[in-house]
């Protein structure tokens, strides 16, 4: 039986600025930069989860041929490629305005749903990611994020 999620992967054009936001202004911590060979395997994760791990990915050898990966490198340049990563937070207002101040590009201000206050990024490369600060007795497992421009209903 699965237990646990360990990795997932986004894919960026330039694994080297994708650490800069992702460590650098988004506050993650690095995991794993290990040269394969056929590949960088580079991993980065939440402070304190070292457990999930994300893998930033370019596209390319050994996982795409040549034709597949310019494809994957167009859809996530159109930000064609939906959510990303969904981050949760203490503080949405707060993270939103730390974040700002780095020069982080915000697809989404701070915005209350019923599950609590959620934000947009776009990271460099056109990945979509959600921050949600969950409402008081929500569970943050249980959170849909939001799509920038996309209204949520209900209660």
């Amino acid at each position: 039986m699965i237990n646990a999620i360990t990795h997932s992967n986004v894919f960026v054009l330039d694994q080297d600025e994708a650490l800069e936001f992702y460590v650098g202004k988004l506050g993650l911590e690095l995991n794993t930069d290990l040269d394969l060979g056929i590949m960088r395997w580079l991993t980065v994760s939440v402070p304190g989860e070292e457990g999930r791990q994300i893998l930033l990915e370019k596209p390319g050898p050994p996982a795409h041929d040549d034709a597949t990966a310019e494809q994957i490198r167009e859809l996530l340049t159109k930000g064609a490629t939906g959510l990303a990563i969904g981050f949760t937070t203490a503080d949405c207002r707060k993270t939103y305005e730390e974040l700002r101040a780095k020069g982080v590009e915000f697809t989404q201000e701070p915005t209350e749903r019923f599950y609590g206050i959620d934000c947009g990024v776009r990271d460099p490369f056109g990945n979509h990611i959600r921050i949600v600060q969950p409402a008081p007795g929500r569970s943050s497992r249980r959170i849909p994020p939001s799509l920038p421009g996309a209204e949520i209903g209900g209660s």
